[in-house]
């Protein structure tokens, strides 16, 4: 194996509509930067007619690792894959926490585990999942 990374590894998420208050909403609350977000210049045909300015393409960086976007239409929320976010105090995670969860649905509580001081397993109002990680 070479010693030089030659490999990255990203995250796309399809979102159905909502791709850029999503990344907006990332950036804002999760400390993230947006790279990039284009639009679509005009909305393929079998895009639904309210989607004025689908998102062909949005990076935002989260925490050190890039998460890619876009709107497509039929995209459904994320099922069996989860963005985890490790945070070194316990009053963060509970913060973000409160906000990922709120609009969303909660499949685990905030709590301490025998593996972690503060873990939590969500998906928020845009439909992605995220596990919430204090290890301390």
């Amino acid at each position: 194996m070479q010693t030089e990374q030659s490999i990255a590894l990203d995250i796309y998420i399809n979102y159905p509509g909502h791709c850029e208050k999503a990344v907006q909403f990332y950036e804002q609350h999760l400390g993230g930067k947006i790279m990039m977000m284009a639009a679509h210049q005009q909305p393929p045909p079998h895009f639904p007619i309210e989607w004025t300015k689908p998102i062909l393409h949005a990076i935002v960086e989260i925490g050190g690792t890039i998460v890619r976007g876009a709107d497509v239409p039929n995209a459904e929320p994320m099922r069996s894959a989860y963005l985890t976010l490790r945070f070194d105090t316990a009053e963060k995670a509970e913060e973000v926490y409160a906000l990922l969860s709120e609009g969303g649905e909660i499949f685990m509580k905030m709590e301490k585990t025998f593996f972690a001081n503060r873990f939590a397993m969500l998906r928020d109002k845009f439909g992605t999942s995220w596990m919430l990680l204090n290890e301390s």
